[in-house]
C-alpha cells in the first residue's frame, strides 16, 4: 500500500477549510470548492508523501527548515531520549541539561570570548524581537541615548511588531499605532551619508547577510556586509545579523557572516536550528552587551521578556542532534559538490526566454520569471504560484516569492533528485508561460 493511502483526504480537507486559518494565505481561494489542498502525511530524506500516496521532492526544505532530511534517525533518537526524561520544564528561574548543552555547543561555533550568551525564543521573529529589546536596554544601562534602529529596504526579519517594523512593513498592514523607531536604507552609501549626530543616535544596524530572502532571494553586492561592519565599528553602533534563513550551512559555510570575515554583536538563529523538527530560535549575544546586565543593580537589569516554551528540552535536544550531524556526516564538505551541480543546472535554466534572472547563494536559488505576456488561466493565480502548482505534477513542492521560484532543498538530496527538481521547474515554466 502506498504511504498515506489509508487517509480520508476528503474529510481532512473539508475539516481544514471549515476550521483552519493558514498563514500568508488568501483564505478565500483556499476555501473555494475547486481548491484541493495537499495533505502531507509522511517524510523520508528529501521526499514527502501526501494523503493520496503521491510522492514529492521537498524543494523548499519545508519552508527553509529541514536541512538534514525528514525522519532522520539521529534526531529522532535524540528526541525519544529526551521524551523519556521530561518534555518541558519552565526556563523562568530554572534550567535543564538540554538547553545548557545546546547553548555551549552553539557558543563553541564562534571565536572564544566573542558571542558568548544565548537567549532562547520560539522562532526567528521573536528571536529578533528580543534582540531589539536587549540592545535598547543595553544602551539605556550605559546612559547613552541610542534609540533608533537602521534596517535595509526589502529586508524581512519577522512578523511581530518590532521585527516587522524593520522591513517589509507594507506586507503586514498592521495598526498605525504600532510605530517603531526604525530607519530604512537601501545601500551602504546611505549609511555613510549619516551625519555624526544621526549616527550617534543609532542603536544597531540589522541586516540579512549575503542575501535578502523574502525580497526574492536578492544578493547583496560583494563586500556589503564587511562595509556595514566597518561603519558600525567607526560609529560605535551594534550590528545584528539575521541568520534565520542563512544559518547552519545554507550558504555553504556554517554562517553567512563567515564569507566576509564578519562577526556581529548579535546573531539571530532559527528555522534550520532544530533540523526542521520543532520551533526554536536563539539570539546569540556578545559578552560586551551582557556586561552591564551583570554589573548594574537588578531593578534596572532584569530583561522582562520571555516565552512559556523558552529553553524547551525537546527542541534543544533536536537542535543539539542537528549540530552533531554536521560533524558525523561532514555536512558542509558533502554539500560542496551539490552546490556546484546546482550552479550548472541553474545556468542551463537561465537560457529559457521566460527566465528573467537566476540568483544563487550556496544552496539557495531564486529563479525570477519574466512577466511580459503572461495571461493567467486562473484570475487569482500569480505567475510564481501558477508555476509552483504546475511543478507538483512533476513531483516537486516549493513556494514562490511573488514571481521568483525558490529552490532550497534539504542537504541530503541526491544529485539525481536535485536534477529532477530543476527539471520540474523547467517543465512547469514552459507549461505555464
Amino acid at each position: 500500500m502506498p504511504p498515506g493511502s489509508d487517509w480520508d483526504t476528503a474529510r481532512l480537507v473539508a475539516a481544514d477549510k471549515k476550521h483552519v486559518w493558514h498563514p500568508f494565505t488568501f483564505m478565500g481561494d483556499w476555501c473555494a470548492p475547486e481548491h484541493q489542498p495537499l495533505v502531507l502525511v509522511r517524510g523520508e530524506g528529501a521526499l514527502l508523501w501526501d494523503s493520496e500516496g503521491r510522492e514529492y521532492l521537498d524543494g523548499n526544505s519545508s519552508i527553509w527548515t529541514n536541512i538534514h532530511g525528514h525522519n532522520h534517525p539521529h534526531i529522532n533518537a535524540a528526541i525519544r531520549r529526551q521524551l523519556e526524561q521530561v518534555a518541558h520544564t519552565s526556563f523562568l528561574g530554572f534550567t535543564n541539561p538540554a538547553a545548557i548543552e545546546l547553548a555551549e555547543a552553539v557558543v563553541g561555533l564562534f571565536p572564544p570570548h566573542t558571542l558568548t550568551r544565548v537567549f532562547f525564543s520560539d522562532d526567528g521573529s521573536t528571536g529578533m524581537e528580543v534582540a531589539l529589546r536587549i540592545v535598547e536596554q543595553s544602551w539605556r544601562l550605559l546612559g547613552e541615548s541610542r534609540t533608533r534602529f537602521v534596517a535595509f529596504r526589502g529586508g524581512y526579519h519577522g512578523d511581530t511588531a518590532g521585527a516587522a517594523a524593520l522591513g517589509a512593513a507594507a506586507m503586514f498592514n498592521g495598526p498605525s499605532g504600532w510605530a517603531f523607531p526604525a530607519t530604512k536604507v537601501s545601500r551602504v552609501e546611505e549609511l555613510e551619508a549619516f551625519s555624526a549626530a544621526d549616527a550617534a543616535g543609532v542603536a544597531a544596524v540589522v541586516i540579512e547577510p549575503l542575501i535578502q530572502g523574502a525580497a526574492g532571494m536578492r544578493l547583496w553586492p560583494k563586500g556589503t556586509l564587511a562595509a556595514v561592519r566597518q561603519w558600525c565599528d567607526r560609529t560605535g553602533t551594534l550590528l545584528i545579523a539575521d541568520e534565520v534563513m542563512t544559518g547552519f550551512g545554507r550558504t555553504g559555510r556554517m554562517f553567512a557572516c563567515e564569507h566576509e570575515g564578519v562577526l556581529p554583536d548579535l546573531m539571530i538563529l532559527g528555522k534550520a536550528l532544530t533540523g526542521g523538527y520543532v520551533p526554536l530560535s536563539l539570539t546569540v549575544i556578545s559578552e560586551t552587551i551582557m556586561e552591564p546586565f551583570l554589573r548594574l543593580p537588578r531593578d534596572k537589569t532584569t530583561l522582562f521578556y520571555g516565552h512559556s516554551y523558552s529553553g524547551n528540552a525537546i527542541g534543544c535536544a533536536a537542535a543539539k542532534a542537528s549540530l552533531d550531524l554536521f560533524t558525523s556526516e561532514q555536512t558542509l564538505t558533502s554539500l560542496r559538490p551539490k552546490i556546484e551541480l546546482l550552479t550548472r543546472e541553474l545556468a542551463a535554466l537561465q537560457q529559457l526566454p521566460q527566465v528573467h534572472e537566476v540568483r544563487q547563494c550556496g544552496f539557495i536559488a531564486g529563479i525570477e520569471i519574466a512577466t511580459e505576456g503572461y495571461r493567467p488561466q486562473h484570475p487569482v493565480a500569480g505567475l510564481g504560484a501558477a508555476i509552483c502548482l504546475a511543478a507538483r505534477k512533476h513531483g516537486l513542492l516549493t513556494r514562490p516569492i511573488r514571481n521568483t521560484i525558490v529552490l532550497m532543498p534539504p542537504y541530503c538530496i541526491t544529485e539525481a533528485q536535485l536534477q529532477q527538481a530543476v527539471a520540474a521547474i523547467r517543465l512547469a515554466i514552459i507549461e505555464v508561460c
